[in-house]
């Protein structure tokens, strides 16, 4: 019969390695090499994954302004083909006062203007839906000119903007640089011409960025070309010369 020393020894035995004895996890060390592999590849699939859902809302904003525009251009179109059916109607013509005439005519040459002017943006919406990888992308599009007066002018542009990667948006400014003739001599102008007017040239846009106003030359000066330029700093990203 065993002692009371050895059968103590024999419990602490049975304890650790009988039945009742705890299990005896075995782990397999992994070099922490593999565990920064792993949470560089989970960083990676989440950041390109951010950025494809990014780029679909993007693509979704853009469609619903081309659709918005294509709606307005249809309602443009029947409003246009009713008031050239009035206008052309010769015993209407003749029923209405000079005064109704030319408040007619008036509005029938501002619709098919702007119906046009919509109709541009509607092309260049279709090119500005994103294309994913691209780099980002800055251009002027539809930079025309129209003589308001003698010496006075309206310009009308757009600036279209291709989001990146690494720029979801743009920041810069815009510049037209006009040179003109007066007498034998030919002049160069900048505008904005003021530091006041300077906050009017600043652009800010994800997508596009419309800019329409009016600027006036010397009495007597005669516009020789117009060049529209986009800047971020004192970097020229793009420019465009105007259609006279």
């Amino acid at each position: 019969m065993p002692t009371p020393a050895v059968a103590l020894k024999l419990r602490k035995f049975r304890r650790r390695f009988g039945i009742t004895a705890p299990n005896v996890v075995v782990r397999r060390h992994v070099s922490w090499h593999w565990y920064f592999f792993a949470a560089s590849l989970i960083a990676i699939v989440m950041t390109t994954a951010v950025w494809f859902v990014l780029q679909r809302s993007d693509v979704g904003s853009i469609s619903g302004e081309l659709g918005a525009l294509r709606l307005k251009v249809r309602e443009l179109d029947d409003e246009l083909l009713l008031l050239r059916s009035t206008a052309e109607t010769e015993q209407n013509v003749a029923l209405m006062e000079r005064s109704t005439q030319k408040e007619l005519l008036g509005r029938l040459k501002t619709l098919e203007a702007e119906n046009a002017a919509l109709k541009e943006d509607m092309l260049l919406f279709e090119r500005l839906i994103p294309i994913p990888g691209e780099e980002a992308v800055v251009r002027i599009e539809n930079f025309r000119l129209t003589k308001d007066a003698d010496s006075r002018f309206r310009y009308r542009l757009l600036i279209a903007f291709q989001p990146g990667k690494q720029m979801p948006d743009f920041k810069g400014r815009l510049q037209l640089a006009l040179v003109y003739r007066l007498g034998e001599k030919e002049i160069q102008a900048t505008l904005p011409d003021k530091k006041s007017e300077a906050a009017d040239f600043s652009v800010d846009t994800k997508h596009f960025w419309r800019k329409e106003g009016l600027f006036e030359l010397p009495l007597g000066a005669q516009l020789v070309r117009a060049e529209a330029r986009v800047l971020q700093g004192d970097t020229l990203k793009s420019k465009r010369m105007a259609q006279l």
